[in-house]
């Protein structure tokens, strides 16, 4: 497993957490804001108008509603994104990172209306009346390039799995063992089941089961978020002042979080802001190209609001619980994953301003720590490292450390090599146990807890994300057969499905660092051809939104 995480952490850090992806990203969404005249302010009542039904096209071609449509690609937005992602990029970058968040959250919202309305101008009808649709038609239909069409379906379908499928179920997992004591298997295994029983009703079931779920789910966690936030008032103008505070100067060391650089805090907002709403990566435009509507410009309309309610609204819900029940900041008794532990050489002081900052230097890329990981032997008596020697798991100074065998339950006893800072026992047989920071589905679930609801508010958190998530391996294994359906033919469809759901049970027992690396990759190839795309008609684009107000009839003019 740490072999394979390198691999993944090593070609993530070539594209999807680089810093040049993070500036085509950002930079696409600026461009386009500033070309089409801020079209997220300008158009945004127009949108809530369109979404609500007044505008909808009597006799327009398509399989679903606005509503559906929007809920559909929702249901694939709103999910381990905006629960396990936002903790996660705090996690690594501090409460900075929560505002970079936003702000890919408003150019993402142009992002979203340019890439949504040229896929549903470009979208085909079978001949049963059935439509078509998402970057790779536009691809193909418009820019002639047939070799970039088939790389973003290629790149699509291996999204389905890195960004719908794994850390979704993977997400879910961890939650309902957390709260419940479930183990793993038997929760990928029910959904794997109920996930087969869904997708294989195509679209229509899929927006249909979407529409009831989305609104429920938005439900449940708005009130729960809300019962942490008013149990702690007092925290809520100190959050905002972090995170106001920290955007030009990185996140500084608080509590057990040993700091993040402004580099660190702006790439890891930014990249989770994607995870979260997905702009620019080209998957909404897919579930979009089932909607009823004659007007291309009409259906990028509703494409607006998706950023908009997944991450200015969900998100900064989920980052005002973190940052106000402080529990990002603090560390928890928990199972060490392998993924996310390093033995350094030496022992580091936190407390130690001088030892700290090593440490924040050793944490954070494109600096130079003298701390060095551990190479050698270590020695374990009774569950107890007799070497002189840190442990750091999940970017914190490990404490309490205890290490048992698997086999027996007992506390371990005998030597352990160590290489480069990893342990490469056989992982199954000794598991670390101890306290340090949480990340992921974990902190938010223990965020929960602190609120009106007390304890009984972690249950939220496993409830939410079965929801959230569940739904969102609904949407992308639809995002996949379409891609699938554009390469190879309809009739390839159902081998991609039991494919989809095998994967779908097989990430409930991975470890979730490798999970969450392995998307950044997914989520990278998919972008960067979707991006170059849109950018290549930016002109037709100007285009097609003045034929939009010039051609539709509208009593409000939004324009």
């Amino acid at each position: 497993m740490h072999a394979l995480n390198e691999i993944f952490a090593t070609i993530d850090g070539y594209i999807g957490g680089s810093s040049w992806f993070v500036y085509l990203l950002v930079g696409t969404g600026l461009f386009f804001t500033l070309y089409l005249k801020f079209p997220q302010v300008r158009y945004f009542r127009h949108a809530f108008l369109m979404v609500s039904g007044k505008y909808d096209e009597e006799g327009a071609k398509g399989d679903t509603t606005h509503f559906r449509a929007l809920t559909t690609a929702l249901s694939g937005t709103v999910g381990t994104g905006n629960i396990a992602g936002v903790a996660l990029a705090i996690h690594l970058g501090g409460p900075a990172a929560l505002f970079w968040m936003l702000v890919t959250a408003m150019l993402g919202m142009t992002t979203k209306f340019v890439e949504v309305t040229l896929s549903h101008k470009y979208r085909e009808f079978a001949p049963d009346g059935s439509a078509a649709g998402g970057p790779m038609y536009y691809m193909k239909n418009r820019l002639n390039m047939k070799w970039m069409a088939v790389l973003f379906a290629l790149a699509t379908i291996i999204s389905s799995f890195g960004t719908g499928n794994m850390p979704q179920i993977n997400s879910i997992a961890n939650s309902m063992h957390t709260a419940f004591g479930i183990h793993h298997a038997i929760t990928g295994l029910v959904l794997a089941v109920l996930l087969a029983m869904i997708i294989l009703g195509g679209i229509k079931r899929i927006a249909a089961t979407t529409s009831k779920l989305v609104p429920l789910m938005a439900l449940v966690y708005f009130v729960g978020a809300l019962s942490v936030i008013f149990a702690n008032t007092e925290n809520i103008a100190p959050s905002l002042a972090a995170i106001a505070g920290d955007i030009f100067t990185g996140s500084s060391a608080t509590g057990g979080f040993l700091g993040a650089t402004l580099a660190f805090a702006f790439n890891r907002g930014v990249n989770r802001g994607l995870f979260s709403n997905e702009a620019g990566q080209g998957s909404a435009p897919i579930a979009h190209a089932a909607a009823k509507a004659d007007h291309p410009v009409s259906e990028g309309m509703v494409a607006i609001l998706e950023p908009f309610i997944d991450t200015i609204i969900i998100c900064m819900l989920t980052g005002m619980v973190l940052l106000a029940s402080g529990v990002w900041k603090e560390k928890y008794e928990n199972i060490f994953q392998r993924a996310d532990l390093v033995v350094l050489d030496g022992i580091y002081d936190e407390s130690d301003p001088a030892q700290r900052e090593q440490l924040f230097l050793l944490l954070n890329p494109s600096t130079e720590s003298k701390a060095r990981p551990f190479n050698g032997r270590l020695h374990v008596d009774n569950g107890t490292i007799r070497e002189p020697v840190t442990l750091i798991h999940a970017r914190s100074v490990a404490e309490d450390v205890v290490l048992t065998s698997t086999a027996t339950g007992e506390r371990f006893t005998g030597i352990l090599p160590v290489e480069n800072g990893r342990i490469f026992n056989a992982t199954s047989e000794i598991q670390l146990t101890g306290r340090s920071l949480l990340h992921s589905a974990p902190l938010t679930t223990m965020a929960f807890s602190r609120g009106l609801l007390g304890d009984w508010g972690r249950f939220i958190i496993p409830i939410s994300l079965l929801l959230f998530a569940f739904s969102t391996a609904i949407s992308w294994s639809y995002y996949g057969d379409r891609a699938v359906t554009f390469l190879w033919g309809l009739e390839y469809v159902r081998y991609y499905r039991v494919l989809y759901v095998l994967g779908f049970f097989a990430a409930s027992i991975i470890d979730t660092t490798i999970v969450w690396t392995f998307s950044g990759i997914a989520i990278a190839l998919m972008t960067i051809p979707n991006i170059i795309g849109i950018l290549l008609l930016h002109r037709e684009m100007k285009e097609t939104v003045a034929d939009y107000w010039a051609t539709m009839d509208f009593s409000d003019k939004d324009k």
